[in-house]
């Protein structure tokens, strides 16, 4: 398989950390620009939430709330060290609470020289501000004060799924197989939300571990939609588009042509399945050679049902259902096929996946895992149809 390198936020975040202290707030030396609104168009005949981003009259007005610099400042003790969550090529994102509507966020302050720039900032306002599901993290306002960009999301207190498969500290509990199928499921419906309900279809486009963060009872969302595109519409099969994204996700016939369906996604969620049920990176050079690019590490195996218990998570010590186990390594096979006409639609793998998040077991129920006694797993259906 050819791999292409895909542009976009790394996975192994590089970037030398400021000193952060305890200066007084600074201002930012811009005049205060007005606030941003995002606008959506009203339709009574169509199930599908319109998005628009484009200003048309007869367009209802949705903005979100907007905060001044000064009070994010406050929020977070002035950007303090202590209340920094993570941070990669967008910027950095911090822990903080404001008091005026007595609530827990976090708080993303893009890099002025990074990654995300203003039309990213604008984009992910518009998506989240017109785009409302149970797995889509919610935008609570933004700061667009001079030349300060900050997006204020609520807080997810288990932070990201990244966070739970890979390089965990000794003490950290380790997710068992129910909790990694609630997540992937949960995962897949908020895809399912963007390609079918949302009108037209907005194309993702970052879906990776890291932006899949996780609430109470580990409940997932997905976060980061400064990437998102909307999707072809009519007889269109693709929009064409500078390939972003992060190595290891991208799909191959994106990332060589810049053509984005809804099936690129799909791509991603299965690179993404993997990662769960292996335990492994989407990339991972400290690995054997042959090793490093999970999906080239995994093809072979997905022709050798036999070789399939090879592939589970080894932290999760034989506790999982071989059956589930065969489900779900051959959902994530279809999502990561080569050619995009032969992936499913996410709506098929939505209903795999829920079914395998409702078949709960105790660790009592796995014995043995004899490959012998299972019969072949069901798969969704396959549709060959472009995204």
């Amino acid at each position: 398989m050819v791999w292409f390198l895909c542009s976009g936020e790394p996975s192994t975040k590089s970037r030398k950390k400021e000193q952060i202290g305890q200066s007084p707030v600074e201002e930012p030396k811009q005049k205060a620009k007005p606030p941003l609104e995002v606008k959506r168009q009203v339709s009574a005949n169509k199930p599908r939430r319109e998005v628009s981003d484009e200003s048309s009259s007869g367009s209802e007005h949705i903005a979100a709330q907007t905060f001044t610099f000064r009070e994010l400042a406050i929020a977070t003790r002035n950007f303090r060290a202590d209340c920094l969550l993570g941070e990669g090529g967008f910027g950095r994102v911090y822990k903080g609470r404001l008091d005026g509507i007595n609530q827990t966020v976090a708080i993303k302050q893009l890099d002025r020289n990074g990654l995300q720039g203003n039309r990213e900032f604008l984009v992910e306002v518009l998506m989240l501000s017109l785009l409302h599901h149970t797995n889509l993290v919610n935008l609570i306002g933004y700061c667009a004060d001079g030349d300060q960009r900050l997006l204020v999301y609520e807080y997810m207190p288990l932070g990201s799924l990244e966070d739970h498969l890979h390089d965990l500290m000794p003490d950290k509990r380790r997710l068992d197989w129910n909790t990694r199928m609630k997540i992937a499921a949960g995962a897949a419906k908020g895809l399912e939300y963007l390609h079918d309900k949302a009108n037209p279809p907005v194309i993702y486009r970052d879906l990776k571990c890291s932006n899949i963060l996780l609430g109470e009872d580990f409940h997932p969302k997905l976060s980061d939609f400064g990437l998102a595109k909307l999707g072809p519409v009519g007889d269109k099969t693709h929009v064409s588009t500078r390939v972003m994204g992060t190595y290891g996700y991208c799909a191959p016939e994106y990332a060589m042509t810049g053509q984005l369906t809804l099936k690129s996604d799909v791509y991603s969620f299965g690179v993404v399945l993997l990662e769960i049920i292996t335990g492994r990176k989407a990339i991972d050079n400290s690995r054997a050679p042959g090793e490093h690019n999970l999906v080239a590490w995994a093809r072979p195996l997905f022709k050798d049902r036999r070789k399939f218990p090879q592939m589970a998570d080894p932290m999760l010590q034989g506790q999982y259902p071989m059956r589930g186990l065969y489900q779900a390594l051959a959902v994530a096979a279809m999502c990561v096929q080569e050619q995009p006409t032969m992936r499913p639609l996410i709506a098929d793998v939505v209903t795999a996946l829920t079914y395998l998040a409702s078949q709960t077991h105790s660790p009592e129920a796995y014995t043995g895992h004899n490959s012998s006694r299972s019969t072949t797993p069901a798969t969704p259906s396959r549709t060959r149809r472009d995204g």
